[in-house]
């Protein structure tokens, strides 16, 4: 009778412990980089909304606007906007920007439009199908979103 209470301890402990395991393997975030982004990740028509704070005339005004962007595969890529700043509409903003693409599917993008540029970097997700972005350039804080159509 004693031998077969410790079999049984015995097999209630390892299975325990077998659960134990692998839940802890289960439960355990892993974070591994995506690798194979390139250029050409991001090619065609992209829906785009962004929003922050723009700095205009040493003040740091609301800056919200939506549009389409178009990314040539090739590091080039064109948009056009509407905007609101400060409660002020605006349509039909063109805007252009070169950007690079990172194995690790980071990315960059460089406004070459307007005098000064914004500096975006940012994920792609889903093998392109977004972009989350953040302009890195002193003092606007916006954030930008692109979704592939």
């Amino acid at each position: 009778m004693k031998r077969l209470f410790s079999v049984l301890t015995a097999l209630t402990v390892a299975a325990v412990l077998l659960v134990a395991l692998s839940e802890s393997k289960q439960g355990r975030l892993t974070v591994h980089a995506h690798n194979g982004c390139n250029e050409a990740t991001l090619v065609g028509h992209y829906g785009l909304s962004f929003s922050g704070f723009q700095n205009e005339n040493n003040q740091s005004l609301p800056f919200y606007g939506a549009g389409i962007a178009a990314f040539d595969g090739a590091g080039n890529m064109s948009a056009t906007f509407a905007y609101s700043l400060n409660g002020t509409s605006s349509t039909g903003s063109p805007y252009t920007a070169t950007y690079t693409v990172n194995p690790d599917c980071t990315v960059s993008l460089t406004a070459t439009e307007r005098s000064g540029g914004d500096n975006f970097v940012g994920a792609i997700v889903g093998e392109g199908a977004e972009i989350l972005a953040t302009d890195i350039s002193a003092p606007d804080t916006l954030n930008l979103n692109l979704k592939r159509q």
